[in-house]
C-alpha cells in the first residue's frame, strides 16, 4: 500500500481580499508537478468568502463538483434555474456534464462564509447536467456517515462516479474503521478539525493522507483519535 501526505501546511495559498483559498491540489496560480491530484479527485479546496463577495458567473463541464459548507450561508445560482441557500448540515452536488454556469455568493453582509469545494473527474463524459442539495443530519460519534455515492448507491447525494464521500466524528482515545469499497479505490482521508492517527501517521487539522494499493482493495484502516475530531473520508478510482 503506498501512503501520501498532504500536510496543511504544504497547500497552495491565494488570497485576493475577498476570497482566501488553500488548495490541497494544483489549482489556479498554485501549481506543483508532485499535487496535481488524488486518482479522481482532482480539487480539493479550503475557501473562505467575505462578506457580500463571491464567485460570479462562470462555466464548468465535465466535473462533479460536490461543496460542503462550515460556516455561514453559501448562495447559489446556475443556468438551470437553480436559486437556492446552503448551510451548514447540507452538502451540494453539480454534474457540470455537457455544460453549464453558475455562481457561488456569500449570502451574509455581515458573516464569512466557509466551505469545501471539491471537485472528482466523472465516470461518463458529457452527460446531462444537474444540480442537488440535502440536508444530511447530524453526525453521530464514532461513525462515519455517508452523503454522496454513485447512483442508486443508497447515499444522501449521488454523483456520477464510483466514488463515495462520508463524515464522522471521532472522540478523544476511540476507534473508527475505514476500508474502500472496490478494488480500484484510494481512500484520501481529511481531517476537517481535531487531530488523528492513521496508517501510522499523525494527521492534524487540514491534514490529509492518501491511502492506495493498486488493483487491491485498501485494507480497514483504524482512525484512531487524538482529540475529538471530525474526519472527511473519500473513497475515490485511482485513474
Amino acid at each position: 500500500m503506498t501512503t501520501t501526505l498532504f500536510r496543511a501546511s504544504d497547500r497552495g495559498h491565494n488570497n485576493l481580499g475577498w476570497l482566501n483559498s488553500y488548495h490541497t491540489f494544483s489549482f489556479a496560480e498554485y501549481y506543483d508537478p508532485n499535487r496535481i491530484r488524488f486518482g479522481a479527485l482532482r480539487v480539493f479546496n479550503d475557501d473562505e468568502v467575505q462578506p457580500g463577495q463571491g464567485f460570479g458567473t462562470h462555466p464548468h463541464d465535465n466535473m462533479e463538483i460536490i461543496s460542503i459548507p462550515t460556516h455561514g450561508i453559501l448562495a447559489h445560482r446556475d443556468s438551470m434555474g437553480h436559486v437556492q441557500e446552503l448551510h451548514p448540515g447540507e452538502v451540494q452536488v453539480m454534474s457540470a456534464g455537457t455544460g453549464l454556469t453558475h455562481s457561488e455568493f456569500n449570502g451574509s453582509e455581515t458573516e464569512t462564509a466557509r466551505f469545501f469545494q471539491i471537485w472528482i473527474f466523472p465516470e461518463k463524459r458529457n452527460v446531462a447536467p444537474r444540480y442537488e442539495q440535502k440536508q444530511v443530519g447530524r453526525l453521530q460519534p464514532d461513525h462515519f456517515t455517508t452523503i454522496v455515492g454513485p447512483n442508486n448507491s443508497g447515499a444522501a447525494l449521488w454523483i456520477n462516479q464510483h466514488a463515495w464521500m462520508s463524515m464522522g466524528t471521532v472522540t478523544a482515545n476511540s476507534t473508527v474503521q475505514c476500508e474502500s469499497k472496490s478494488p480500484n479505490n484510494g481512500l484520501f482521508i481529511f481531517v476537517i478539525e481535531g487531530e488523528i492517527s492513521v496508517a501510522g501517521q499523525l494527521l492534524g487539522r487540514r491534514d490529509a493522507i492518501g491511502l492506495a494499493d493498486p488493483g487491491n482493495q485498501v485494507s480497514a484502516q483504524d482512525i484512531i483519535a487524538k482529540a475529538d475530531s471530525q474526519v472527511l473520508v473519500i473513497d475515490v478510482p485511482m485513474i
